[in-house]
Order: C-alpha cells, then sequence, then structure tokens
C-alpha cells in the first residue's frame, strides 16, 4: 500500500517543530533584529486582531536648583504614556502530494516535509517583514531614511553608492543611540559591492567556519526581496535596512487547526494544509488599520504608509535605512 501525507504528519509534533525550525532558520531572529514579545503571546490566541501595547514616555523637562527657603518645593512633572498597536497576520498554504513526494522516501519524511514547510514560512515572514518597513519608514522617512541615491542611475557616481561613509552617516540618523545597531538587512547588488571594496568581514565559530557576513561587526542579511525602483531617467534605487537589537517585536500565534492533510481520491492526490497565524512588528510605529479590506492585512496593505503612524521618540526606534544607487 502507498505511502499517505497522512501516514507521515503528525500534527502534535510537525506543529511545534516547524515552528522551531522557522527561527533556525531565520537569519533576521538569529540576529537578535526580531524579538519575542511575551505579553502578546498569551493574547494572540482570543481572537484578537489588532493589540495595543502601552508604554511610558521618557522623562523630560529641566531640572531643579534646591532652594533653602521657607515654603520652597519642587514642582512635580507628570510621567506620560503612549500606546503602540500591532496587527496580527492570518496566513496558509496548501500543497499537494506531488509536489513533496520526493521526500517520502527519507529517513525521516515528516523531518524532511517540516524542513520544507519551515523553509517556505521563513521566506513568507521575510516577505511579510520587508512590506511592513516599506510601509513603516514612509512615516519616518525624514529622520530615519539617509537617500543618496539620483534618478539618473545608470550614471550615479561612488557618492550615489553603498560605501562605509554612507553606511555611518545613515547610523548618525540615531545620534548618540547609533550603538544599538546590530544587523543590516541589504539587497546583493550593494552587498557585492561592499565585498568589492573589501568592507565585508567573516565572522567565525571556534572552528575557524564562517557563520555569518558582517559590516562593523553588524550582521549583513542579504535579501533580494528589499524596495528596489527603478531611477527616474536610468538605473535603480536600492533600500538597505539598519536594525537594532529587538527592533521588530514577534509573537507567535496558534491557529484552530495549524496542520491538516486532506485527499482528493478523485484526482489521486494527497494535500498538506498549513495555517499560520504571527506578528511582526516594527516597535514605536503603530499599525493604524486605516485601510485594511480584510480580516487582516495583506502584504499590499502592510506596505501603505497610511496604515502606519510614529508613536515612539525619534532615538527609540531601533531602525534606519539608506537608498543608494547599488
Amino acid at each position: 500500500m502507498a505511502t499517505r501525507i497522512a501516514d507521515v504528519i503528525v500534527p502534535e509534533v510537525f506543529n511545534p517543530y516547524t515552528i522551531n525550525r522557522t527561527k533556525e532558520l531565520s537569519a533576521l531572529y538569529q540576529s537578535g533584529i526580531l524579538a519575542s514579545v511575551e505579553e502578546l503571546q498569551g493574547a494572540l490566541n482570543k481572537g484578537n486582531r489588532y493589540f495595543n501595547m502601552p508604554f511610558w514616555n521618557d522623562l523630560t523637562g529641566e531640572d531643579e536648583s534646591l532652594q533653602d527657603t521657607q515654603g520652597w518645593a519642587l514642582t512635580p512633572d507628570k510621567i506620560t504614556s503612549g500606546q503602540d498597536m500591532a496587527t496580527q497576520l492570518f496566513r496558509g498554504k496548501a500543497w499537494s502530494a506531488t509536489d513533496l513526494s520526493r521526500t517520502l522516501s527519507g529517513d525521516d519524511p515528516m523531518a524532511a516535509i517540516g524542513n520544507l514547510v519551515a523553509g517556505y514560512w521563513n521566506r513568507r515572514m521575510q516577505a511579510a517583514l520587508i512590506s511592513t518597513l516599506k510601509g513603516a519608514f514612509t512615516v519616518i522617512a525624514d529622520t530615519h531614511v539617509n537617500n543618496v541615491a539620483i534618478e539618473d542611475g545608470a550614471n550615479a557616481a561612488e557618492t550615489n553608492k553603498i560605501s562605509g561613509s554612507t553606511i555611518v552617516d545613515t547610523m548618525s540618523k540615531l545620534g548618540d543611540a547609533h550603538e544599538v545597531l546590530t544587523g543590516i538587512v541589504m539587497h546583493s547588488v550593494p552587498y557585492f559591492n561592499l565585498v568589492k571594496q573589501g568592507l565585508v568581514e567573516d565572522v567565525r565559530d571556534t572552528q575557524g567556519n564562517v557563520i555569518y557576513k558582517a559590516y562593523l561587526g553588524k550582521r549583513i542579511i542579504i535579501d533580494d526581496g528589499v524596495p528596489v525602483e527603478a531611477g527616474g531617467t536610468s538605473g535603480k534605487k536600492y533600500t538597505t535596512y539598519l536594525f537594532g537589537s529587538g527592533a521588530i517585536g514577534y509573537a507567535e500565534g496558534s491557529p484552530e487547526v495549524p496542520t491538516e492533510t486532506d485527499r482528493d481520491t478523485l484526482a489521486g492526490e494527497d494535500i498538506l494544509i498549513n495555517r499560520k497565524h504571527f506578528v511582526l512588528h516594527p516597535r514605536g510605529i503603530k499599525f493604524t488599520n486605516a485601510s485594511v479590506a480584510g480580516t487582516a492585512p495583506t502584504n499590499t496593505e502592510l506596505a501603505t504608509g497610511g496604515n502606519w503612524e510614529q508613536v515612539y521618540s525619534d532615538k527609540h526606534i531601533r531602525m534606519v535605512a539608506m537608498v543608494t544607487n547599488g
């Protein structure tokens, strides 16, 4: 009798395996750019779509010179609060057995399928994050973006392309808070320009194996899904992001049925269905839900600037970006 998907997949084992494996495969998670938001973990499974995350604003105001005068007293200022808001993303995908049949001959077919599913969700979560960044950065473009690109990109000078000085200028957008930046996400074109300039470092483990690439100790993540725009005249403009640890809040939800199998007997196809609920939120930039047509935002809606609003002060938003011609 032929092996079926239902014979291989044990949801109680498969579900936590794929969640943990997705984290292991995520360079964003391993770099510390993504950080779990513990207060969201318990809330995701209660039917909520949007989550309020209140915070205390920093203390402000001048200090006072103490006086030794009868009746004198300090004038108390108020401690004020603000409110960030995140959205939960509801996503799902189904595959037929023909797409997965090549894995069924492995020693551990469930792990083999789990690896494929985890790799898929790692790529899709990264795509959702890039869309989120496109939208969120529209509301902080004046303070957090260093744009050195020109519209005639094909004739761009070296000063219009990525370089050590361009990266440092971008880091300086955070002023004295720049040291929080720990990772860089960039397209392969500016990455290889950095390689040509000899600016990419190898970070190795104790056995001398390269575990990741870095610049100024900041982990480099290459993703050709970051924004690439055509220049108004020629060439292209590439966006590169720099993040601090925990700049993106992450939480994993639990769909009612995360994994199930089915069979189309007439077509002779086995089907694997996988669902995922999660939050990927840029801390300090509120999702306003101003323009969302469905139950939860699509990637296109995440990339819409009108759905975002800055709520943290500039230096507390731990990410900056640069736009270059390569």
